[in-house]
């Protein structure tokens, strides 16, 4: 028995709803049976092995999948809808960026206003405000002319994060976010999403492999392999058998935070 909430469990109102959600590819099945909710000002993890699905299961929530059958809704309406009107803000997987990529970080943060803009539009006042603004949110406005290829692999982030703001979304959206940063930074990006949340009134979905670090900020955690085997607060536990369904029998699950005395030692 999969531990999907039901809705009156969950919130009456989800930013993100999916109910009985397939996606069939050449006859083989990627997704099965998916109901997921994703309630306002919640950061939602969904985290599972390489090959589980994770990243089919955010491109539906996108629209840029359709699924073979069930229902997807963000904010109460098709996610093509939602995606036309600029609510999503988008970051997919990082891939090594080459240090002369010839843009600057305002140049990078201009991207999600650029792809709301009609052709031959420039930026206005108000455009370059929210560069400005979304630079600030992320503690990056002395960077503003800096060479995007030139950044540490957490400020890189930080302006894709930037970018995604300054196209001013309902839902933040990222695929492996934290891949390639250090322990500090990731303590650092993980703060930033809180502060996101909490200040921006911003829903956020991420995948990740690191069930034990991101178990101790985010809200609810989905386990995925081709099915949800659970779906709830981690710090409420996550069933051993679900565990072993999802990354097998061989696995230590530790939640990293304050108390961690290995932790310590890497700060």
């Amino acid at each position: 028995m999969l531990s999907n909430p039901s809705a009156n469990e969950m919130c009456s109102d989800p930013v993100v709803l999916l109910q009985d959600v397939w996606v069939m590819y050449n006859g083989s099945t990627i997704l099965e049976n998916i109901s997921l909710q994703v309630c306002p000002r919640e950061i939602v993890s969904i985290v599972g092995p390489n090959g589980a699905g994770k990243t089919t299961l955010l491109r539906v929530i996108t629209g840029l999948i359709p699924p073979s059958r069930g229902i997807v809704r963000v904010l109460g309406t098709p996610p093509r809808t939602v995606k036309k009107a600029g609510w999503i803000g988008y970051i997919p997987q990082r891939t090594h960026s080459n240090r002369t990529f010839p843009l600057s970080v305002q140049d990078v943060v201009s991207l999600s206003i650029w792809a709301r803009k009609k052709p031959l539009k420039t930026l206005n006042e108000e455009d370059r405000c929210s560069i400005q603004n979304a630079l600030k949110q992320v503690d990056m406005s002395a960077h503003l002319h800096s060479h995007y290829g030139s950044l540490s692999e957490g400020q890189k982030q930080r302006v894709l994060i930037a970018s995604a703001l300054a196209g001013k979304p309902r839902l933040l959206i990222m695929d492996e976010p934290s891949t390639g940063l250090d322990r500090v930074a990731q303590d650092s990006f993980y703060r930033l999403l809180e502060t996101i949340r909490d200040k921006d009134k911003i829903s956020i979905i991420m995948v990740s492999h690191d069930i034990g670090t991101v178990s101790s900020i985010v809200d609810r955690i989905a386990c995925l392999k081709r099915k949800i085997h659970f779906h709830g607060e981690p710090k409420a536990g996550i069933p051993p058998d679900a565990l072993r369904r999802v990354f097998g029998q061989n696995i230590n699950f530790l939640i990293h935070d304050e108390h961690c005395d290995t932790c310590e030692q890497d700060r």
